[in-house]
């Protein structure tokens, strides 16, 4: 039995493509996987707050030092650390803006990439000092893009600041099988769009029965 982590950081409802995506991949899971378990969090109705002064001297002193003002600062973010590291595979829904992904999915990034908690760092000026600690996961990310072109040797690749990021954030901390799908062409109108659904739909049936 594994658990699941559905986010969505669009801050669009039905209108969505990569929540309904996303939806559509979690019921689909669901039905294959029917003892699985699934927790939910909708980062773009209900955003993490930036992270401060407060939180930062919270998260680089040990926790015995901590006082009440700090253990709040410092809180919320040890229930995103735990909720994340409990699941076993993350399904996510994060659109592109403005070629890299929304503030609000930065800011989650910002809350739980945690030295000793997600990654583990001893300092050393001539070796590798970050150490992953979040290992044996999958990832599946939803992206939902306006345009096409981004992937590797299209028009737009040098511009893709979400799926590199992505790849590279969530590597830091240990997760490397990480599979994206793309729903795209929406401004060319309703026929590209509607094939471009399809195409992730098609993915989204495979990706679920592997």
């Amino acid at each position: 039995m594994a658990h699941l982590l559905h986010i969505d950081a669009s801050p669009r409802r039905e209108r969505s493509h990569s929540r309904r995506m996303t939806r559509e991949f979690v019921e689909q899971w669901k039905h294959s996987h029917p003892n699985d378990t699934v927790t939910y969090r909708d980062l773009g109705h209900h955003p993490v707050p930036y992270v401060d002064e407060p939180w930062i001297a919270a998260a680089f002193s040990p926790p015995e030092q901590h006082t009440p003002e700090l253990r709040e600062a410092i809180r919320l973010s040890d229930q995103l650390v735990d909720e994340f590291l409990a699941a076993d595979i993350y399904v996510i829904g994060i659109p592109m803006y403005n070629f890299s992904v929304p503030g609000v999915f930065k800011s989650y990034i910002d809350q739980i990439v945690r030295i000793g908690r997600t990654v583990a760092y001893e300092p050393n000026e001539v070796a590798d000092v970050y150490k992953p600690l979040v290992l044996g996961k999958k990832m599946f990310i939803v992206e939902a893009r306006g345009d096409s072109g981004f992937e590797p040797g299209g028009r737009y690749e040098k511009m893709n600041h979400h799926d590199p990021y992505l790849t590279t954030i969530f590597g830091f901390m240990g997760i490397t099988d990480i599979t994206f799908i793309h729903i795209e062409k929406e401004v060319y109108g309703e026929q590209k769009l509607a094939e471009s659904i399809a195409k992730a739909r098609t993915q989204i049936a495979q990706l679920v029965e592997k």
